[in-house]
């Protein structure tokens, strides 16, 4: 229980910072950051009517947990392509090391994820 307000801030900042919303924090009043408010007033409804519509909280932290594992190697693979990249990073582009353990760690966690599906 003592995570939901949690989760709810956390989620609020995510697409406040997604949305570039001003005034968009726990700092601001509920009437200078609406739709800050509503996106963490919405994520708690939505929490609660799970939790009385009987599903396992649980489950779902396992279940989101696998989501992110199977979509982590995807999203490695485009930070990689982005931070390799000298039109998008000028002079701060990664050096071969870290591309090399970028690519490399996208190549493990998708096998990871391949072998969880068998396992």
């Amino acid at each position: 229980m003592l995570g939901i307000p949690v989760l709810a801030g956390s989620s609020a900042y995510a697409v406040a910072e997604a949305a570039a919303w001003r005034n968009s924090s726990l700092e601001a009043r509920p009437r200078l950051a609406r739709k800050f408010y509503a996106v963490i007033a919405i994520s708690m409804v939505l929490g609660l009517v799970l939790d009385f519509a009987g599903f396992n909280a649980v489950k779902m932290l396992f279940w989101s947990a696998v989501i992110n594992g199977v979509l982590a190697p995807p999203l490695i693979v485009l930070v990689v392509l982005l931070t390799s990249d000298r039109k998008v990073m000028g002079k701060r582009v990664n050096s071969r090391l870290l591309r090399w353990l970028g690519w490399a760690t996208a190549v493990i966690m998708a096998v990871a994820s391949i072998a969880m599906f068998f396992a």
